[in-house]
């Protein structure tokens, strides 16, 4: 795993939150030093950090290791579901008919 890329995105995510370096870490219950040298890549988070950042910052850690994780079915299903929520209803029902029609259908 590359941590210079961790970093950067928890970096990028943490500051468009508006949080300082500082805030992030008194919230994960971290020393500041010690998530400024995250941010870096010089080190990286244990999995008790890693989950108290993701919950810290409102991400989901998928988002923060996509850069790791290939693309698979829950990424997919995360992706229909942000389609499905940003849609009116009427292109939900839409959505669903055709979903339906394609299922029913034998692959070609």
């Amino acid at each position: 795993m590359e941590q210079s890329k961790l970093g950067k995105r928890i970096n990028e995510v943490r500051k468009s939150r508006g949080l300082t370096a500082d805030k992030l870490s008194e919230l994960c219950n971290i020393n500041a030093t010690y998530l400024r040298q995250i941010e870096g890549g010089a080190k990286m988070p244990s999995l008790p950090v890693f989950i108290d950042i993701c919950k810290a910052l409102h991400i989901s850690p998928d988002y923060l290791l996509q850069d790791e994780l290939s693309e698979n079915e829950i990424s997919k299903i995360h992706e229909i579901e942000m389609l499905w929520k940003d849609a009116p209803l009427s292109k939900q029902e839409l959505a669903l008919a055709m979903i339906k029609a394609a299922l029913k259908h034998p692959e070609q």
